[in-house]
């Protein structure tokens, strides 16, 4: 039993250590297929069809054939008398005889089948079923192209973060050799004490920069693991480079992409909105019409001094009722035409949001592309930049080592090459992000 036990607790913890280890691995498309099955809206959205599926049956069968059972038992503890008048039993006249004329237990068993006829409210329930199938179909396309640009701003934000990590290590080694190298010119009396103090200055922003940069890595990891629908804390690797996903990410001709509004998701939800004002002015309309309802019912009823019910003597009396109900709205004190008229108002304020929507997402396209465009020019500008900064500073670098330039000079020299970096890895996130903006617009993946 001891050997059954350490066994089985080995292979726990070979399970448990694997379960622990799993790592996932994503090229940016990689990832956004991932989020689009695992991220926790992305599985709500396609809860909420299966809910719209579901609600268009209970609609539909709301006018189907409905059978309802009923089964009932009454015991009366004190029977109700009746007076009977005694001169029917051969009495004086103005006399009364107490009768009782039921007896004290009772049972029934009734279904009833009843179906709707003519009601205008359900036709327009069930004509409204398809427009709000179709909202729940764009809101979940609506929610996949958040998670597609929630995941994309993600991915690259890891991918800046750790592009600054591997910067930022590089110009700290440089900045400890200069370091080393001056204390001891100044140790030997070659150099002078401020050169140390200014070396040292700029040490110590780029060393907090670097431990800022870490920690940003982490926390843009556990965001990327959030939006793929993954634990917080769960060992994910990039596949791609922060360079190689812009340049992949640069194509100009997108911005002559034919344009449908159709397309447009953002639109589309317009519309829906459009169709339900709509169909709330037709229900509104409707309640002003006659429903007609037909029943039948069939039931049986026993009677008993005693309750013995399911014995085999106990006799049992059927009955059936056919019948319908015409329910004819007349007159509501204009509550009927009040509530039809609100209706129509909504509805025209839902045909002008409907314009108003394609006029701004047509002012967000060219906002987008504009975006795109100058986000491209600044990756080409920040990318010169950095050349000629790492160029300066490389020359600062051989003046100061050769006694031809200050400190000083140096250390603007440096903080410019730093500027510029950052300024670049920005750049390319921005091309990027620009880049998916301009295409959930167009929703297309060009």
């Amino acid at each position: 039993m001891r050997n059954q036990l350490l066994v089985l607790i080995t292979i726990l913890s070979i399970t448990l250590g694997y379960s622990q280890e799993q790592t996932y691995s994503f090229t940016l498309d990689e990832a956004i297929q991932y989020a689009l099955e695992n991220n926790y809206s992305a599985i709500n959205a396609d809860r909420d069809i299966i809910d719209a599926q579901k609600q268009k049956w209970e609609t539909i069968a709301g006018g189907l054939p409905q059978i309802n059972g009923s089964i009932g038992y009454q015991n009366q503890l004190k029977q109700p008398v009746s007076l009977l008048p005694a001169e029917f039993l051969g009495g004086e006249a103005g006399d009364f005889i107490p009768i009782i004329f039921s007896q004290p237990q009772s049972a029934t068993a009734t279904a009833t089948l009843t179906q709707q006829i003519f009601d205008g409210s359900y036709i327009v329930g069930v004509q409204a079923t398809k427009a709000f199938l179709s909202y729940s179909k764009n809101n979940k396309e609506k929610t996949e192209l958040d998670v597609r640009k929630q995941v994309v701003e993600a991915y690259g934000n890891v991918l800046l973060a750790e592009e600054s990590v591997n910067i930022l290590k590089k110009n700290k080694s440089t900045l400890e050799k200069n370091l080393y190298e001056t204390t001891k010119l100044y140790e030997n009396g070659l150099g002078d004490e401020e050169s140390v103090d200014q070396l040292q200055i700029t040490l110590s922003s780029i060393e907090n920069q670097l431990q800022n940069a870490i920690r940003l890595k982490e926390i843009t990891l556990q965001m990327l693991n959030v939006s793929l629908g993954l634990d917080l804390n769960t060992p994910t690797t990039l596949q791609e480079k922060l360079e190689d996903l812009t340049v992949s990410k640069m194509d100009i001709s997108i911005i002559g992409t034919d344009f449908n509004i159709n397309d447009n998701v953002d639109y589309k939800l317009a519309e829906n909105l459009n169709e339900q004002r709509f169909f709330e002015w037709k229900l509104a309309r409707s309640r002003a019409l006659p429903t007609l309802n037909a029943f039948v019912n069939y039931g049986s009823s026993a009677y008993s001094d005693s309750f013995d019910f399911f014995s085999g003597e106990q006799e049992w009396y059927d009955s059936s009722i056919l019948g319908f109900d015409l329910n004819i709205p007349i007159f509501s004190s204009l509550k009927r035409s009040a509530s039809t008229q609100r209706a129509k108002i909504a509805l025209e304020k839902a045909k002008t949001q409907l314009t108003e929507a394609e006029q701004q997402i047509r002012l967000q396209l060219e906002n987008a592309k504009n975006n795109y465009t100058l986000a491209i020019a600044n990756y080409e500008t920040a990318k010169q930049n950095l050349m000629l900064s790492e160029r300066i500073e490389n020359k600062n670098q051989i003046k100061y080592k050769e006694g031809l330039a200050t400190s000083f000079e140096l250390r603007q020299a440096q903080t410019q090459l730093y500027t510029t970096q950052q300024e670049y890895l920005q750049s390319m996130v921005e091309v990027i992000n620009k880049k998916t903006e301009l295409e959930i617009i167009l929703n297309t993946k060009a």
